[in-house]
């Protein structure tokens, strides 16, 4: 994937941290999920008062491609505003459903982005980084002793 593609998916991840319900931190995150063939869901974290139930950004947009019955995806572009990887839950989460996903992440904030280096050639977000590198000796239903996922 090359660097206009990335900043892409960024731009879109960002439109959806827009919609971000977040009262109580202020965090916003946006998420886009790109599927195998080139399908495209958004996400954006939703606060409780109660925490628990807070859904992030990775689990809205595979729970809406989920949905539309997309389940294999080979990239995630997550935005926030400190440039935040995907948390443990998510992780896991998306390594149900893909173990080689690429990860990328970046700044809500574009303007911190172009900002972040003195190096014109350097890029602005980070990635690709494998989920299975973000989440050493995981383990699903598909790679268990218990078999396939049906």
């Amino acid at each position: 994937m090359n660097n206009t593609d990335v900043e892409h998916y960024l731009a879109l991840a960002r439109e959806a941290a827009r919609k971000a319900y977040c009262p109580y931190s202020g965090f916003h995150v946006g998420c886009v999920l790109l599927g195998q063939d080139g399908e495209i869901f958004k996400g954006c974290n939703i606060e409780s008062c109660a925490y628990a139930p807070s859904i992030c950004a990775e689990r809205t947009a595979a729970a809406s491609a989920i949905v539309q019955g997309v389940s294999a995806w080979k990239a995630v572009f997550v935005v926030s505003p400190t440039r935040v990887s995907p948390c443990g839950v998510c992780r896991q989460f998306l390594y149900e459903f893909a173990p080689g996903l690429h990860v990328y992440v970046g700044y809500l904030d574009a303007s911190i982005e172009s900002a972040t280096s003195l190096d014109t050639t350097a890029k602005s977000y980070l990635g690709p980084i494998t989920l299975a590198d973000l989440l050493p000796g995981s383990d699903s239903l598909q790679q268990s002793a218990l078999g396939h996922k049906r």
